[in-house]
């Protein structure tokens, strides 16, 4: 197990942290990009079954995610092909019945239909591809192909289901919450959500892309609810995915998510592996519980106990993705690592080149 070096504490800024996060039973949820959560009425801090608890702020004067930046991992660069998102595509629900998901389809430039590829899902995928957001998971993708620091891979963004009439999450309007069926599919802890990704999102990939069979090259993630949803794919279906990126993850109690650190406990070791990040100010309570940096530290420690192959890396941040967006490029690096054989020939030119664009 490793552990990455942390950014640096924020300096101190005139006037309190807002939070944007659980503060009191009214609050309603946060500006678009703030924040994924459960939609749930009584906002973002826990079940509504009983001791909620109460927020506890930052040290007053401090922002939290004020030291934090993209770096170039997350910047178009000169000179690297850039992919093609594709979309958005629709698939109706059988699952979740009326409802269905909007996604769309990063194509990297070296993609090519003949050779199967690995695969990236990410929830909340409106989040994810915003060109202008704190991930820019695109870029990242294009950078770290070019340099073969991860294998060619179909990068897929994926919304939580809505109904027709509900309006779709975006950058300009919100992740969701309450206004699709984001809190049921993303924090329920059950099998249900991993159906939608393994029964009904991947045969219309297949159809469409020539993606591998292998679950080792199948990698899902997420932030916040996204996250929890993207662990409880693998957990569910180990052999459909294998690699796990959680950001700031809700592994709390919002409707139950804080069981996992037992499951990993009672069940035999899954071959899954799993990078969590999160931060010191991520939705601190008193009910711990509802104390979203304790419970991603308990789950690190359950898995770790365990044996698991898992990797974390724990800032000063706040919820959001100030700090996950920086740490997304290592964050991919080490979970893709040992996807490809690595050549150690002087003589392999390939092995020693930029991977350009496939010919067309």
């Amino acid at each position: 197990m490793t552990k990455l070096t942390t950014y640096a504490i924020g300096l101190a800024l005139a006037g309190a942290a807002a939070m944007v996060l659980a503060q009191a039973p009214a609050q309603q949820p946060g500006p678009a990009g703030a924040f994924g959560g459960s939609g749930r009425g009584g906002g973002r801090g826990g079940s509504g079954r009983g001791n909620r608890g109460m927020n506890i702020p930052p040290p007053a004067g401090m922002n939290p995610n004020s030291q934090y930046r993209l770096g170039p991992d997350s910047m178009p660069q000169d000179g690297v092909p850039k992919g093609d998102i594709q979309g958005p595509f629709h698939i109706e629900s059988n699952v979740y019945a009326g409802t269905q998901h909007t996604y769309w389809v990063y194509v990297p430039a070296q993609y090519d239909p003949a050779v199967p590829t690995a695969l990236m899902v990410f929830q909340d995928g409106q989040a994810f591809k915003d060109p202008k957001g704190d991930l820019r998971a695109q870029n990242v993708m294009d950078n770290l192909i070019y340099r073969r620091e991860i294998p060619v891979m179909i990068g897929v963004f994926i919304n939580p289901g809505r109904t027709p009439e509900q309006v779709e999450p975006s950058p300009e309007t919100s992740w969701g919450d309450g206004t699709t069926n984001r809190g049921t599919e993303y924090n329920t802890p059950d099998d249900k959500y991993a159906r939608v990704v393994t029964e009904e999102l991947m045969p219309a990939l297949y159809k469409a892309y020539n993606i591998s069979k292998d679950p080792e090259l199948h990698g899902i993630g997420g932030s916040s609810s996204g996250a929890i949803a993207a662990f409880a794919v693998a957990w569910e279906r180990p052999n459909d995915f294998r690699k796990v990126l959680s950001n700031v993850g809700s592994f709390t109690d919002i409707r139950g998510e804080y069981v996992y650190p037992e499951r990993v406990a009672a069940s035999e070791k899954k071959p899954i592996r799993v990078f969590l990040c999160d931060g010191r100010n991520d939705n601190r309570n008193s009910n711990p519980n509802n104390d979203w940096f304790y419970q991603n530290v308990r789950l690190m420690k359950a898995l770790t106990a365990k044996g698991y192959d898992v990797n974390y890396t724990f800032g000063i941040n706040s919820h959001g993705q100030k700090f996950g967006g920086p740490a997304l490029p290592e964050m991919m690096r080490w979970l893709w690592r040992d996807a490809a054989p690595i050549s150690t020939d002087p003589n392999d030119m390939v092995e020693r080149s930029f991977r350009e664009a496939a010919k067309k």
